[in-house]
């Protein structure tokens, strides 16, 4: 076996470990670090993908300020409380079930995928450059590009009234 599948072998288990614990944990905090690792296992995929710029600015961006703003909202709505209820066995036991199944049709689908077979032509563009990059993020998805600022910024204000205590005028 190579290194390089070796090295995906593991960042795959890593990465559907912690995606199962994130949504299994019952410690929101606990959720929120699994979090981290998932993201961070992805970040190495996208290393063995060659694509290093990808990966520093999903570690930049997911691994860092939005897990910050997940990890504030859990502070600030105090959310790790004793007497908080908890969903019951059979939802928890529905969502591991569809889990599962959605593992085994995952991996019927890697087993019966045939690899393309072709011409693979190239443009001779550099992809991988921040320059190109840059030019196509900004000029053909530049309203979606928008569109996730928007979205991030309704969340975080979200985030921020509902954690906000009323005030109980007597």
């Amino acid at each position: 076996m190579s290194t390089i599948l070796l090295i995906f072998c593991v960042l795959s288990v890593i990465t559907i470990a912690t995606a199962f614990l994130t949504i299994y944990s019952r410690n929101p905090i606990h959720s929120a670090i699994y979090l981290v690792i998932c993201f961070f296992s992805i970040a190495g995929h996208y290393l063995l993908l060659n694509s290093e710029f990808l990966a520093i600015v999903h570690i930049i961006v997911y691994s860092g300020a939005i897990m910050i703003l997940f990890l504030f909202t859990i502070m600030l709505m105090n959310l790790n409380k004793e007497n908080e209820v908890y969903k019951p066995r059979f939802t928890r036991l529905g969502a591991i079930v569809i889990f599962c199944l959605m593992c085994l049709v995952l991996i019927a689908i890697l087993i019966h995928s045939k690899p393309i077979v072709g011409e693979y032509v190239t443009t001779g563009e550099d992809y991988q450059s921040i320059k190109v990059l840059g030019k196509v993020l900004l000029n053909e998805y530049m309203v979606p590009f928008e569109f996730a600022s928007i979205l991030l910024l309704v969340a975080m204000i979200g985030a921020v009234l509902l954690s906000k205590k009323e005030k109980n005028n007597p």
